[in-house]
């Protein structure tokens, strides 16, 4: 319980320093293309409970319209749809998504107790029901900003390989664990916005 509320503590101290930050993403996201500088969507958290995750808009207006119309360049396998380079983000979107910065929004989700920093990432409602049984452990804690799916390099996973990924981290869990994770993040984040800015 106590290092609950100091994790919230951290990430409402983090949300103030990272103000200036926001404030300019704003700027930029209001400029390169019409809509919201915010994005909500529905996922499902801790006990199956659902919650509205916020997060800076990377895409054009009508992205869940054209969705199914990209179906077939899914990158991922399992229940997860996912396009690296997809078509639907802005000009600035790209670098938001793969930098991550447009996670930032989610210290909100972490303040409100919806979400931890470290945890399982939490999967919309259609993704959710798909996954495997064994792996309902995932939803007996709160999802995270970050995991040890993401710290591993999310794009090289599989599917199952991400719900073994979030296992070894609930059976594991520590605050060692999540100070690795927490670095190996910020490599692995490192590395995606050296590669995006080529």
């Amino acid at each position: 319980m106590i290092y609950k509320v100091g994790e919230r503590l951290f990430a409402v101290i983090l949300f103030i320093l990272l103000l200036p930050v926001l404030t300019i993403l704003y700027i930029v996201v209001r400029l390169d293309s019409s809509g919201p500088f915010l994005f909500r969507q529905r996922r499902i958290g801790k006990n199956k409970k659902p919650f509205a995750i916020y997060k800076i808009r990377t895409m054009k207006k009508g992205a869940d319209r054209l969705r199914k119309s990209l179906l077939k360049q899914n990158e991922a396998d399992g229940p997860v749809f996912k396009i690296r380079n997809d078509p639907r983000f802005t000009r600035v979107g790209k670098f938001l998504s793969h930098s991550a910065l447009d996670e930032t929004p989610q210290l909100i989700n972490i303040i409100r107790g919806e979400m931890a920093l470290i945890g399982p990432r939490p999967l919309p409602p259609s993704e959710a029901k798909q996954v495997p049984k064994k792996y309902d452990a995932r939803f007996s804690v709160l999802p995270g900003m970050t995991s040890l799916w993401v710290a591993k390099g999310a794009h090289q996973l599989t599917f199952t390989e991400w719900m073994e990924a979030d296992m070894t981290y609930i059976k594991n869990h520590s605050l060692r664990w999540d100070v690795y994770i927490l670095w190996k993040t910020l490599l692995t984040v490192g590395r995606q916005v050296l590669y995006t800015s080529r």
